[in-house]
């Protein structure tokens, strides 16, 4: 069992409590964010800090916690907990409030860590199922703790044998998954949804390395684009590169692991590689 930060301490997980009072309690007011380490070292840890305090901002919550602040916590909390990899947990909560509603003036941090847990191989050298959900979320790009539309949509996806769902808006754009974010490749192009989603950290780290290599399109994808396309594959950190061979009931491209998908898939291997290597936390 490892060891989280709460509200200024450091504590066994087993030990790591909110109070009642909390409104991530009450109301479900909160936002997160969430990384994995590549040699023991937090990836894009600046990347997600300034998006945590995004989310914050955007839902109106405090974050009275600089940037290196934050940064120092999450250090500080991964030398205390010894995995081989790490997954690591940011969390500011609303705190107590006077009337259970209103946001006080104290929120609360948490930085929770664990061990990385590997999906099946077999996802990435044959591919997966993903379904497509008519829905939106709210703020898209703040990364809330309001997540009951997501473990339904996923629960949905779990159903039809699939390891995602993707949300699609009114007008059939595809946006993202519940965890993830999404790419097609067609004719050679990658391309991902720009709009009305959440940035993911491994999804800006794939359209830097792959700019010079592939023709890259961040533009609205149609559901009917989607279906039709050649590849598509999700990012995100903790399933990295993850090929898709089937939405709903269609089948994508030949069935397996496109050509580009692959690639793609080496290119980020190959970077996070480099980065365990080069020992600086960026």
């Amino acid at each position: 069992m490892g060891t989280y930060y709460i509200d200024g301490t450091f504590v066994p997980a087993a030990e790591a409590v909110l109070p009642v009072s909390d409104l991530a309690v009450l109301r479900g007011y909160g936002v997160f964010d969430f990384m994995r380490t590549y040699g023991g070292r937090p990836f894009r840890l600046g990347a997600h800090v300034k998006r945590l305090r995004n989310s914050a901002q955007l839902i109106g919550l405090s974050c009275p916690w600089s940037p290196q602040e934050i940064r120092d916590i999450v250090e500080q909390t991964l030398r205390r907990n010894i995995y081989p990899e790490s997954n690591v947990r940011l969390l500011i909560t609303g705190g107590d409030s006077d009337d259970s509603i209103t946001p006080g003036i104290q929120p609360r941090l948490m930085v929770m860590i664990s061990e990385v847990n590997t999906y099946p191989a077999h996802w990435y050298t044959e591919g997966v199922k993903i379904i497509t959900k008519d829905i939106t979320r709210f703020i898209p790009g703040a990364k809330s703790i309001d997540y009951i539309r997501a473990i339904l949509a996923l629960e949905e996806a779990k159903a039809q044998g699939a390891v995602e769902s993707v949300y699609v808006d009114s007008q059939g754009h595809i946006l993202e998954g519940t965890t993830s974010n999404i790419f097609v490749v067609t004719a050679g192009k990658v391309v991902t949804p720009a709009e009305n989603i959440l940035p993911g950290v491994t999804r800006d780290v794939v359209l830097e390395i792959t700019a010079s290599s592939f023709k890259i399109g961040l533009q609205s994808v149609s559901r009917k684009e989607l279906l039709m396309a050649d590849e598509v594959f999700l990012t995100s950190s903790n399933k990295e590169i993850l090929p898709v061979i089937q939405v709903n009931d269609q089948q994508i491209g030949n069935g397996a692991p496109g050509k580009v998908s692959r690639q793609i898939m080496d290119m980020f291997k190959a970077y996070t590689q480099g980065y365990a290597d080069k020992g600086v936390v960026e």
